[in-house]
């Protein structure tokens, strides 16, 4: 049985699922403190703002620029997020719960948005003209638009990579980001091809998994293959670390940069069903180094492992995903700078007489 993430910390589920978060701000909660709204626009598919030899479909190998390292399949992944488009609902609850509350409460509109991996469009459903006149939502799978959400403002559906997006430069006032980012080759590629389609003085706002999810998982897997088959291969996929995010956004570009960190704990009967919501979420592995299969006595060992390790006194087991949530601005000139080096008219030593000029006063 699939129940989507309380609301509340460690509040039961249902008889299967239980979820638990540690305050989770939601991607979209962070645009709350931009006072800025969001997007809308008719639903279609079809090649918007395309520059001259840029093209809106995947491209033909893994998706990455040349040079570039590239530990993932694209294709595959692509198949893997098509098949689950056509699954139920229920395996959407953690993206339901990243973007819980995304963009309410907005005292400015966006003219115009994008929604980069926008899915089922789990955050266009959230969204209304009073935050963003358009919407364009784009993503690799083709089947994510057979099967979305209705939303109260105008969506436009574009297929494409993330790392090769089809617009011109200047084009967007918003882009966001959602659960989608951790699986492009080139991830500086990916960010630099947002801030190309942002207009200037326009805002990013991201989540994307983190270094630590599913590390019950992995260390399970692990340690189940050395001791069954003398060692092991990567089963979960790499994440990209806090300590380089800020960089990355950095290099490409963005400045006044916010980088938070949160995680979401949702608690499952045992590994197989942690594999099977996985799969259900488009969320398998797609990594070149994959081993393609597992033998049945590693995975029961495995699961073994899980429970003992990381099982609760109820009998269920924990799985953790640790979000990163980010926001960055391309510069404008009417932004905020910081005062040239020494034109500080205040010395910092003045703050130990500070009582004795309130005292004066």
């Amino acid at each position: 049985m699939h129940f989507p993430p309380c609301p509340t910390r460690w509040r039961s589920c249902g008889s299967s699922h239980a979820c638990a978060h540690s305050g989770v701000v939601g991607m979209m909660a962070a645009v709350r403190a931009l006072c800025r709204p969001v997007l809308t626009a008719p639903r279609c598919r079809c090649r918007l703002w395309a520059q001259p030899g840029r093209k809106a479909n995947v491209p033909p190998h893994s998706g990455t620029s040349p040079g570039a390292r590239s530990p993932f399949d694209r294709r595959l992944k692509r198949k893997q997020k098509n098949w689950a488009a056509l699954q139920p609902a229920k395996y959407e609850y953690l993206r339901d719960e990243v973007r819980d509350g995304a963009v309410r409460g907005r005292a400015v509109t966006f003219p115009l948005a994008l929604d980069l991996g926008c899915g089922r469009g789990y955050i266009a459903q959230h969204l209304n003209q009073e935050v963003i006149e358009k919407l364009v939502q784009v993503d690799i799978a083709e089947n994510v638009f057979k099967n979305t959400v209705e939303s109260d403002i105008p969506t436009v559906s574009v297929v494409a990579d993330e790392e090769f997006l089809p617009f011109k430069e200047d084009t967007f006032d918003l882009v966001v980001s959602s659960l989608s980012l951790h699986w492009v080759n080139d991830l500086p590629k990916a960010f630099r091809e947002i801030h190309h389609v942002l207009k200037p003085d326009g805002v990013f706002i991201g989540a994307m998994f983190g270094g630590d999810t599913l590390y019950e998982l992995r260390c399970s897997l692990q340690l189940a293959e050395l001791e069954r088959e003398g060692g092991f291969s990567p089963h979960v996929s790499p994440f990209v670390a806090v300590s380089d995010l800020g960089h990355l956004l950095a290099r490409a570009g963005f400045n006044t940069l916010t980088v938070d960190t949160d995680e979401i704990q949702v608690n499952y009967p045992g590994l197989f069903e942690v594999m099977e919501d996985l799969q259900g979420m488009g969320e398998s592995n797609c990594s070149w180094n994959r081993k393609p299969l597992l033998h049945r006595d590693t995975m029961l060992a495995a699961a073994a492992i899980y429970r003992e390790m990381y099982g609760n006194s109820d009998g269920s087991v924990p799985a953790t995903f640790q979000i990163f949530y980010m926001i960055g601005w391309k510069f404008h000139e009417s932004q905020a700078k910081p005062a040239q080096r020494g034109s500080a008219t205040v010395s910092l030593a003045d703050l130990a007489k500070i009582d004795k000029f309130l005292h004066q006063k």
